[in-house]
C-alpha cells in the first residue's frame, strides 16, 4: 500500500504545473493533500479509480485538505474528536477495517508567533484525538506538520532557533506526540540523514541551494513499524514550495 502526502500550496495552481502527470505516475493508494486553497466547485478532476474526499476552509483561497483514494472507507470524519467540522479544513480521517488514514495541515504560528498558543492547543487536541483512534486500531497520519523536529531537519538550526516552525514549544509538542506511541517513518529508516528537506523558501534560490526544512511527515502507530517498507522524499518533484513524501506499507 502506497501513501503520498503533499502540501500543494494551491491545487489549481499545481495542476497547471504537472500535478496530474505526477499523480498518475505515483499510482498511490492514498494521495493526501494540504493547502488545496479552493472551495467546492472550483476545480474539476477526472481521477478514474479514485474517490475524493475534501475538507474546504470557510475562508476562500486558504488552507484546506483532501484525500484521493482507491479504497472506499468505512467512515469519513472531518474535525478533531467529536467535532464534525472545523472552519479551516485542516483534517480528514478515513476509517478502514484494520487502520485509519489521517491527513492534517497544522496551523502556522506566523512569523511574529501571534498564533503560537492557538497552534499548540490545536496540536494538543490532535494528539488526544489520534491517541483515541490508536486505541481502537493503528493509524497512519500524514501532512504538513509545520515543525522541524531536530536540528538535522533544517539547514540553519542556530539562526532559526525560536522562529516559527522551530520554537522550543513546537518541537516539544512533536516530541510529546512521538512519545505517545507514534513513529516518524522517515527517521525510522533514516535516523541520521541530513539535507533531507520537504520545504524551501521561494526566496534567494533556496531550493536550488537545498536550504530547506523537513516539515512534511508520514507518521505511524509504533506497532506498524514492521509493516513499513520504504519512505521517499520526492525533492525532484516541482510545482509547490513543498515536495511530496511517499511511504509504502505491507498492510
Amino acid at each position: 500500500m502506497k501513501i503520498v502526502t503533499w502540501n500543494v500550496n494551491g491545487l489549481r495552481a499545481v495542476v497547471k504545473k504537472g500535478f496530474l502527470d505526477y499523480f498518475h505516475e505515483a499510482d498511490a493508494d492514498f494521495f493526501c493533500l494540504q493547502e488545496i486553497k479552493l472551495q467546492e466547485g472550483q476545480i474539476e478532476l477526472d481521477l478514474e479509480g479514485y474517490e475524493m474526499y475534501w475538507n474546504y476552509a470557510e475562508k476562500k483561497g486558504y488552507s484546506g485538505t483532501a484525500i484521493f483514494t482507491k479504497h472506499t472507507p468505512l467512515s469519513v470524519h472531518y474535525g478533531v474528536g467529536e467535532a464534525t467540522s472545523e472552519k479551516e479544513g485542516r483534517i480528514i480521517t478515513l476509517e478502514y477495517d484494520n487502520y485509519y488514514i489521517i491527513t492534517e495541515y497544522t496551523p502556522n504560528s506566523k512569523r511574529d508567533l501571534s498564533r503560537l498558543e492557538e497552534r499548540l492547543q490545536w496540536e494538543e487536541d490532535v494528539r488526544h484525538y489520534l491517541q483515541m483512534l490508536d486505541a481502537k486500531k493503528p493509524i497512519i497520519y500524514c501532512g504538513d506538520l509545520n515543525v522541524a523536529h531536530t536540528e538535522i531537519d533544517l539547514k540553519n538550526p542556530k539562526s532559526n532557533r525560536g522562529n516559527s516552525g522551530f520554537t522550543d514549544e513546537e518541537r516539544a509538542k512533536h516530541t510529546a506526540f512521538l512519545e505517545a506511541g507514534f513513529t516518524d517513518t522517515f527517521r525510522h529508516i533514516y535516523p541520521d540523514a541530513e539535507g533531507a528537506y520537504t520545504w524551501w523558501s521561494y526566496m534567494n534560490k533556496a531550493r536550488d541551494r537545498n536550504i530547506g526544512w523537513r516539515i512534511d511527515y508520514i507518521m505511524m502507530s509504533d506497532r506498524l513499524a514492521d509493516r513499513l517498507q520504504a519512505v521517499t522524499i520526492e525533492s525532484e518533484v516541482l510545482g509547490s514550495d513543498h515536495c511530496p513524501v511517499t511511504a509504502t506499507f505491507d498492510l
